[in-house]
């Protein structure tokens, strides 16, 4: 099996819903987004996927995030935007455009960090 990850950021606000606390109010983090990919064979290059095409698509999927309420943006106008959400967005949203890669490969799992202490996973 092998593995490729990459990490990159964005800056958004969020209010939880249903929660008491300080963060049922607006307020913003830095997130963090690493996405680890899977496969069991490499291409003809000795590649399971190109940086650079992850990459891309990561930042497909930030572009919509980045600098936004995202309480305001769907999903997360009606999915609580919670760290969980986000990185099961994040999977969803990259799996399609993994689809006609050249060799199979899958998101094993996608890690969102609020703080540099704080992160939640998703394992699909």
């Amino acid at each position: 099996m092998f593995e490729v990850t990459v990490e990159q950021t964005f800056a958004a606000a969020h209010a939880l819903r249903n929660y008491k606390g300080g963060c049922e109010n607006v307020h913003g983090h830095n997130f963090r987004v690493q996405v680890v990919l899977a496969g069991e064979r490499l291409d003809a290059a000795g590649l399971l996927v190109d940086f650079i095409d992850v990459k891309n698509l990561m930042g497909q999927v930030l572009a919509r995030l980045d600098h936004q309420f995202l309480n305001e943006i769907p999903p997360f106008d009606v999915t609580n935007p919670s760290a969980e959400n986000i990185a099961e967005y994040f999977c969803t949203q990259m799996s399609s455009g993994l689809e006609n890669t050249a060799v199979p490969v899958r998101i094993r799992e996608v890690k969102v960090w609020e703080t540099d202490i704080q992160s939640a996973t998703y394992r699909p």
